[in-house]
């Protein structure tokens, strides 16, 4: 049975990785600030969860207690990351922030004067 847990806890880490290494790269590539937070919302929450999980089943054979505090790690996680993100985006609504339309020209024009005033806001 243990190398079954060593197999599962390998590849839960291993999917784990792969989603926060994905997660990272879509924060640098994404074009706005609402696309980030979705892209590192949605790959934190897999990849942490899946990272958490093969820790716990590599552990599994030497205490159970493990996978219980793993468990309740990653319902605290399940709750948290949607709500986080949730909260940011809605402060950058709130900051006149708004999503990047590429095909909208107008949209885009507008985007770039509402940027160039918080610059100048925060600059003075």
């Amino acid at each position: 049975m243990s190398v079954v847990f060593e197999i599962i806890g390998g590849v839960l880490i291993l999917i784990g990785s792969l989603f926060l290494f994905l997660g990272g790269l879509g924060i640098l590539r994404m074009p706005d600030v609402y696309n980030r937070i979705q892209a590192g919302t949605k790959a934190t929450t897999l990849g942490a969860m899946s990272l958490l999980l093969g820790v716990g089943f590599l552990k599994l054979d030497d205490d159970w207690t493990w996978m219980l505090k793993i468990v309740i790690i990653v319902i605290f996680i399940a709750f948290s990351n949607p709500i986080s993100s949730h909260a940011l985006a809605r402060a950058m609504y709130k900051r006149k922030r708004y999503p990047v339309i590429k095909s909208d020209q107008e949209d885009m024009d507008a985007y770039k004067e509402v940027a160039k005033q918080i610059k100048e806001e925060e600059q003075s």
